[in-house]
């Protein structure tokens, strides 16, 4: 099978109505904006000393819409949003009332690094970021020097 790119002849005119592309515009992808789409929050990964930070970014949920979870060596944050919006507007002894319902939720995996305590991973909810702290496991100290006896 060939591909043959198809162009429009020089002397095509086109006609620029307010109307053309009506239909088109109507069945696009964009009509379904952000209220009806997928939602997956922006993550920053940083590394301190003694852990790893995980923050996303996920406004107007609250807490209780999150649901986090280590399986093995995998960090799984999801989180199900649910809000109701109704706005009723009066012109000229009318009253137009209009209800929208926006649901949306997210499922992110991480591996974490070896290294993290699973034990005392902690996780709060401030400000629509999600913070998850994951504390890194202490060293075992091990001297740098030592006297070896001699039998």
């Amino acid at each position: 099978m060939t591909l043959v790119n198809f162009k429009k002849p020089a002397d095509h005119v086109v006609f620029n109505s307010p109307f053309s592309g009506l239909m088109e515009n109507f069945f696009r992808d964009s009509l379904l904006t952000r209220e009806h789409a997928s939602f997956v929050p922006a993550v920053n990964i940083s590394e301190e000393e003694s852990k790893f930070n995980v923050e996303l970014s996920a406004p107007g949920f609250v807490k209780s819409d999150f649901k986090i979870e280590l399986n093995k060596n995998v960090l799984t944050v999801s989180g199900e949003h649910k809000t109701e919006k109704e706005v009723k507007e009066e012109v000229k002894e009318k009253t137009f009332t209009r209800k929208e319902f926006n649901y949306g939720s997210f499922h992110r995996s991480f591996t974490l690094p070896e290294g993290v305590n699973a034990e005392t991973i902690d996780a709060k909810y401030e400000n629509g970021i999600l913070n998850i702290a994951l504390p890194k496991k202490e060293k075992e100290k091990q001297a740098d020097s030592r006297a070896i006896t001699i039998s």
